[in-house]
């Protein structure tokens, strides 16, 4: 990825200037088991795929003549201030990606002054992720595993350590079919753990494993009872992430968390599903405000942010771009790509006539096309 100047022999790095170049960078850069397994989607990826395209077929209604020459991409989640409304998804095994892992994620996100939701499923202890940006606004995902216990325990261990908010991801009952993972057979490296239950899985080197943990681990059974056994346990807000239904939506409001994530995985859990800015509109429209709704999956571009938060969305997040970051220069890259989205959404909010986040409502999509 260096284009060398022959004439002088030096070696100029390639100018990263939006999000897929990170992509390329990290496709060409990363083990093919690695790339195959962040890239990865269900079965035939059409979920995957669509979650990309859904943004593309959305057209926006530019207002012109309203004195942008300043503006603020400031928003609030859950209360608190960030500097604009994209958050890092939860996405796993961030050592694989750079050799500092979640560590890194976590000193980027408090750099830009974002949420930077960590994955039970992380390369690195909420501990030394705590440790590593002490003034960084984190939440923590949660998976319900079938020995309660384990996901007690690691309530307790991120509500002392001050995440400020759960994040329970309800859409791996099982988890999904991903082909390249199986042709790869793919594992963690004998180097790398999740550790967050290091010590906790005793068990055979050959045993049965599903990313890192014994299989069967997730608890099946998972259902909307657990939301109240949840609240029991905590005095965190709690968030659910994978509706894709106004039902579903609704009976989250009245099981009283404090937000939803409308999500399909990125694409790698049930294939066939809604691209989610699709699911946005409808859940949007029964929530009415009640309680804050986030989206993610498929951002790639500053107009994305835009149309996303037109559409009803308090704030986006992204997963496989952060770690493309990652691969790229690891805090530094995770930096620049959380910039590059600040700049373009700056900049098609102001194209937009938008000054602030405030402006941005749903008159700014062209509905017709949707």
């Amino acid at each position: 990825m260096n284009a060398c100047n022959q004439e002088g022999g030096r070696c100029a790095e390639m100018a990263m200037v939006c999000l897929t170049d990170f992509e390329a960078y990290a496709k060409e850069h990363l083990s093919k088991a690695t790339w195959d397994y962040y890239a990865a989607g269900a079965d035939e990826c059409c979920t995957r795929d669509d979650n990309l395209l859904a943004y593309k077929r959305i057209r926006l209604r530019p207002r012109v003549l309203r004195d942008v020459s300043a503006s603020d991409t400031r928003t609030t989640v859950q209360g608190t201030e960030i500097s604009f409304p994209v958050g890092i998804a939860p996405t796993a095994f961030h050592c694989l990606a750079w050799h500092e892992g979640e560590v890194a994620t976590a000193r980027a996100a408090e750099a830009l002054d974002t949420c930077y939701i960590t994955s039970t499923y992380s390369t690195c202890s909420v501990e030394e992720i705590a440790a590593a940006a002490p003034g960084g606004y984190r939440w923590f995902q949660l998976y319900v595993y079938r020995d309660r216990k384990l996901s007690e325990q690691i309530v307790q261990r991120v509500e002392a350590l001050g995440y400020k908010a759960l994040v329970l991801t309800v859409d791996v009952p099982y988890t999904g079919k991903r082909r390249n993972d199986i042709r790869n057979q793919f594992k963690l490296p004998p180097h790398l753990k999740v550790k967050n239950f290091d010590g906790v899985f005793q068990q055979e080197a050959a045993a049965p494993e599903d990313y890192g943990i014994p299989a069967n681990t997730l608890d099946p059974s998972i259902s909307w009872k657990d939301v109240y056994w949840l609240q029991s346990i905590t005095r965190l807000p709690i968030i659910i992430k994978g509706i894709l239904t106004k039902e579903d939506a609704e009976l989250a409001v009245e099981h009283g968390v404090q937000g939803v994530v409308v999500s399909n995985h990125g694409g790698r859990q049930l294939d066939g599903g809604p691209a989610s800015i699709d699911a946005l509109t409808e859940i949007v429209d029964t929530v009415q405000g009640r309680i804050e709704i986030y989206v993610d999956g498929g951002v790639r571009t500053g107009s994305d942010v835009l149309k996303a938060l037109a559409l009803g969305a308090r704030c986006v997040f992204i997963g496989r771009p952060a770690v493309w970051g990652l691969a790229y220069k690891g805090e530094e890259g995770l930096r620049e790509v959380l910039q590059i989205l600040n700049d373009e959404f700056r900049l098609s909010m102001a194209l937009s006539g938008c000054r602030n986040v405030a402006e941005i409502n749903r008159n700014l999509i062209q509905l017709s096309r949707l």
